[in-house]
């Protein structure tokens, strides 16, 4: 499979990813980003961990961030939170997000299935972590992306 990360996703689908984004952090302080790679070697939690704190999710006022990782030759993918949130939601949350992913996914229906995980977790998001008057979007809602350098 000769699919690069920054090409898996077409234009159109990259903006409904990022207005689900847009939508599910509307109303809370939380953060949700989304991260995809070409490929990847070694334990995919693991690597969506350390994704995290490269792209800076730890560092958010209420450690409220959602990790949504693709590594798209590799079929594999993580939904993962910080402490904060991972401190309030129940605790088969990420298993419900994922196994909605799985079903989306396993029918070639990545943009649904990221459009409706993203949206599930706002709204745990939003009920734990209400947006306040002065919150600020501390972290950008765009789409992050790592490519090989040979494909």
């Amino acid at each position: 499979m000769n699919v690069k990360a920054s090409t898996f996703f077409l234009k159109e689908q990259q903006a409904q990813i990022r207005s689900a984004i847009k939508e599910a952090e509307e109303a809370t302080s939380g953060e949700i980003r989304v991260h995809i790679e070409t490929s990847l070697t070694g334990n995919t939690l693991d690597r969506a961990a350390w994704i995290f704190k490269r792209i800076g999710m730890h560092e958010t006022e209420n450690r409220n961030g959602v990790l949504f990782y693709l590594a798209v030759r590799n079929k594999q993918f993580a939904v993962i939170g910080d402490k904060g949130i991972n401190a309030v939601v129940p605790e088969d949350f990420w298993d419900n997000i994922k196994n909605l992913l799985q079903e989306h996914f396993s029918s070639d229906k990545f943009t649904e299935g990221l459009v409706e995980g993203i949206l599930l977790a706002g709204q745990q998001l939003r009920d734990h972590f209400p947006r306040l008057k002065d919150d600020i979007n501390e972290l950008p809602d765009e789409i992050s992306f790592d490519d090989p350098e040979k494909t």
